[in-house]
């Protein structure tokens, strides 16, 4: 019987070593090396304290700007350096959109775990945030950070209500076919206090669904205010207004053209739901109070 107890002793001395390793520093869960193929998943990161675990970002990074200083630069939107990205033997590569799909799959058949995520709203993005939080063992920081954007959010959409009037908006994502706006842009401009005058279109996904066969459509539904975010080139409202018919439509009549760079709302992450959307409240409240 003696014997028996004895042999025991050391089991439980193994579990109660390895619930105090689990409770130290020295435990730590989640992928370690990760490549995050767009922008959003490294802000995200970045924003959680958990910049530490990247190994890789896109070459159109540029939140946070210390990223592009830290971290090598692997990949772009629709290609990606595959051998460069091999070499730093990530645990874990984050992407965005079936744009990706060609990436993640020559990557899934190197034997690389692959997340490409597909979200398209704002609670999605919010969404997002929670998940990938959590797939890196820090779901309770990860919550926090997406319900303070909530909040911010919410905070934005109450001062919008009180505006006079809500101005008809025409945001454009590309010119040359003119491209309207995806789902969490619409999204933001109707909590800035405005409404997207292409909301059957935002539904889309691809952006080839969102293409105008007709800018005189534009024409026809008269929006107040024109943003425009070009991907990968500057907006030129000059050009938007010599366009033949537009000098009818009241944005261009009165001038309110204006640019939301690219980096701050066509980025599925933290950057649209802050800075992407409190550009576009200046621009509608400013709208709002000249013409109320």
């Amino acid at each position: 019987m003696w014997e028996r107890r004895k042999s025991r002793r050391p089991v439980r001395d193994k579990r109660r070593d390895l619930r105090r390793s689990h409770k130290g520093c020295d435990f730590v869960s989640g992928p370690q090396r990760i490549v995050c193929l767009t922008e959003e998943p490294t802000e995200i990161l970045y924003a959680l304290g958990e910049q530490h675990r990247i190994v890789g970002i896109s070459g159109f990074t540029v939140r946070p700007a210390v990223a592009r200083k830290e971290k090598p630069k692997v990949s772009a939107f629709t290609s990606a350096k595959i051998g460069e990205i091999l070499k730093l033997r990530p645990d874990f590569v984050v992407g965005f959109s079936d744009i990706q799909s060609e990436i993640a799959a020559e990557l899934i058949k190197q034997g690389v775990e692959v997340w490409i995520s597909n979200h398209r709203s704002v609670d999605g993005i919010l969404d997002y945030i929670r998940r990938l939080g959590a797939l890196v063992g820090a779901a309770e920081k990860a919550h926090a950070y997406a319900n303070e954007l909530r909040r911010g959010l919410d905070e934005i959409e109450t001062a919008s209500a009180k505006l006079p009037r809500r101005p008809k908006v025409y945001f454009e994502e590309w010119d040359e076919p003119p491209i309207t706006g995806i789902r969490w842009v619409a999204e933001l401009i109707r909590i800035a206090g405005g409404d997207d005058v292409f909301p059957e279109l935002s539904v889309e996904s691809l952006a080839k669904h969102r293409i105008l066969a007709d800018a005189g459509e534009v024409v026809r539904r008269a929006p107040d205010v024109i943003l425009g975010s070009w991907c990968g080139k500057k907006f030129r409202p000059d050009k938007v207004a010599a366009r033949p018919g537009w000098d009818a439509i009241p944005a261009v009549r009165d001038g309110e053209l204006h640019e939301i760079k690219s980096p701050l709302i066509l980025q599925p992450g933290p950057a649209a739901l802050t800075d992407g959307v409190r550009a576009i409240a200046r621009i509608v409240q400013a709208w709002s109070l000249r013409h109320a």
